[in-house]
């Protein structure tokens, strides 16, 4: 599979029956053969005999398509697409608290409104914030918040839909 974009990282969505341990089987499939997952989202879709899993993979120390090949060899797989960058709209969520005292704390209200973030709690001596958006975004506003004490920060993993009119790839397995 081509690369255009030469980005390390890869988005696939799969398509997967919804039956018990089946998350289980595509995470034991991942560890057995090194494959590196970045980053990992799953739900069910709007008919409850599927699940889809958005799933970032690491591309420089492992191939597309052997990953696709292996993921097709999995009973449950149901379909296999690429989301390319340009052709997909990508979301995560970020929640973080920040150590802040009151005097700083306008400081912070202001990185968040610059991004659009939400504060979702307050103490005497943290913020509690929500951000979404694309993953860079996300990126840039942590390293914004380098200067300030995190408390504790959780990231939900990308997210991707194509965009509106885009045709996906369906990946096959090579036989």
């Amino acid at each position: 599979m081509v690369n255009p974009s030469n980005a390390p990282h890869r988005t696939i969505v799969v398509l997967v029956e919804n039956k018990a341990g089946v998350l289980a089987r595509v995470a034991d499939l991942f560890a057995r053969r090194g494959y590196n997952i970045v980053s990992l989202a799953v739900a069910p879709t709007d008919d409850d005999r599927f699940s889809r899993l958005t799933i970032v993979v690491d591309i420089e120390s492992t191939p597309l398509d052997q990953i696709v090949k292996q993921l097709f060899k999995l009973i449950n797989v149901v379909e296999i697409a690429e989301l390319a960058p340009g052709d997909s709209v990508e979301r995560e969520l970020l929640l973080v608290t920040v150590e802040v005292s009151p005097e700083n704390r306008s400081q912070i209200v202001e990185i968040v409104d610059i991004f659009e973030g939400k504060i979702l709690a307050v103490a005497p001596g943290s913020l509690t914030v929500s951000l979404d958006g694309r993953p860079d975004k996300l990126d840039d506003f942590e390293a914004l918040l380098g200067d300030y004490t995190i408390v504790d920060l959780q990231r939900s993993g990308r997210i991707a839909l194509p965009k509106v009119g885009r045709q996906v790839p369906r990946l096959r397995a090579a036989v």
